[in-house]
């Protein structure tokens, strides 16, 4: 985007910016078309200074282009990233992710190897116009305390580029033993978010009998060290391994008061109308927020070798929105045995969603689902809103309506972090080429998604 002059620093307007709907705070005319707000943006010593409607004059013309705040990806796995090549899923199949994910993690992952790969996917992001990611880590017996350390490590030398969260992902059954407390405990000196997959050890899905006392351990165990919580819920077209309602009667029974975040919630969409009407409601009322990975669950989901899948996969995105419940889209897995695609692209994953969910006709302010919803969910102050005051931390895209933005993958967009373009060079996938003679070690543990 070099034909529009970006100034290198100091005061400048960016003219004719198409900012979409929900993603901007300030006294703007109604939106063009529904969803794009045609605005001036000032930038001054890197900080949005104002934000007016767009009326010209001296500055760069953007001639109506998107622009969006940079992105904010609430739902990855980092740890788990670029290990597609050494060990792939055999099959496709979520079974075949979890057999093929502990095999790659009893063997390989040493600080070094996640720390290597981990790096790698955070410059892809940020190259993308990525400004905060939570990321899960798998969390068992001794990985935990590698996978943890390496998270902190990151998180300091990634201060002020991408804000880092990171959630502790086992199984629901860990807080039943003396590792859960453990893992908690870890959580919490490493600033991180309880979490866990609400199935057992070794189990792909099914209803799980001990599911409301184990609901109870893991609430606990947040309340007790003030932690926010983000569970992985009913990944299966297993309409009876529904959790969602469990984990809704569980809030309320345990009287939580912390940040609570389901994520896929895929077999939703498999319940009967009016169940699938009641969960939503008292998830509006308890302000949970609801994440859908589209990009994993349209891999994973229905799959059968040599049989053409029956459903999508992902979760009530309307429902969900109408009733209020704070809703997101992020990227999930990346090149791994759960999906062995992707690139750490947030905007990618969000013009997924738009053609798998239908989140069109009228288009309206679902591009907040990767901008201020997440933000809001994570506690982020400084990230997901264009606003006066934020700081100055855009992606410029060439698309100049939502067609055009899902017609192409904008990998010519233009990314500023602070008022200042970025070099968005994206790291050679050759730097990986050494995980291939990685050195094997011995480290048992369970699976987790």
């Amino acid at each position: 985007m070099s034909d529009f002059a970006i100034p290198t620093s100091g005061r400048f307007w960016l003219r004719h910016a198409a900012i979409p709907a929900g993603t901007v705070e300030a006294s703007l005319p109604a939106p063009r078309d529904g969803y794009l707000h045609d605005a001036d943006i000032l930038i001054e010593d890197g900080r949005i200074a104002a934000i007016a409607p767009a009326t010209g004059g001296e500055g760069a013309d953007l001639q109506r282009r998107i622009v969006f705040p940079c992105f904010v990806d609430m739902h990855t796995h980092l740890d788990k990233g670029h290990v597609v090549a050494r060990t792939p899923n055999p099959d496709g199949t979520f079974t075949g992710a979890l057999t093929a994910t502990g095999a790659d993690r009893a063997a390989y992952w040493t600080g070094e190897d996640i720390s290597l790969r981990m790096d790698f996917g955070l410059r892809t992001a940020y190259a993308h116009g990525v400004g905060a990611i939570r990321t899960h880590l798998d969390s068992f017996a001794e990985q935990s305390e590698i996978s943890w350390g390496v998270f902190r490590d990151l998180r300091a030398r990634w201060a002020g580029k991408i804000a880092l969260q990171a959630v502790a992902l086992t199984t629901i059954d860990q807080y039943d033993t003396p590792f859960g407390a453990e893992l908690a405990a870890l959580v919490a000196r490493s600033e991180g978010i309880l979490g866990a997959v609400t199935r057992l050890s070794g189990v792909d899905h099914g209803a799980i009998v001990e599911i409301d006392r184990l609901l109870d351990l893991l609430f606990a165990q947040a309340k007790r060290y003030g932690l926010d919580v983000d569970l992985h819920v009913d990944e299966t077209d297993d309409v009876a391994a529904f959790t969602l309602p469990r984990i809704a009667a569980a809030i309320e029974r345990s009287d939580f008061r912390g940040r609570v975040t389901c994520g896929h919630c895929c077999n939703l969409a498999l319940q009967p109308e009016t169940t699938a009407a009641e969960t939503i409601a008292h998830l509006a009322r308890l302000g949970v927020t609801i994440v859908t990975l589209p990009s994993a669950n349209m891999y994973l989901q229905d799959r059968t070798p040599g049989r053409t899948p029956r459903w999508r996969g992902v979760t009530l995105a309307h429902e969900l929105r109408a009733a209020g419940v704070a809703f997101a889209v992020a990227t999930d897995n990346c090149r791994d045995a759960f999906v062995p695609y992707g690139d750490h692209d947030t905007l990618d994953s969000f013009r997924f969603a738009l053609r798998v969910s239908h989140l069109d006709h009228p288009y309206g302010d679902w591009a907040g689902a990767i901008t201020a919803v997440p933000a809001a969910a994570m506690g982020l102050k400084d990230c997901g809103l264009i606003a006066p005051g934020r700081t100055a931390d855009l992606v410029l895209t060439r698309a100049r309506s939502f067609d055009e933005l899902v017609s192409r993958p904008q990998s010519d967009r233009t990314v500023l972090r602070a008022g200042r373009v970025i070099d968005r060079t994206l790291p050679d996938y050759a730097e990986l080429d050494i995980l291939k003679g990685a050195k094997p070690r011995t480290l048992a543990g369970p699976s987790a998604a």
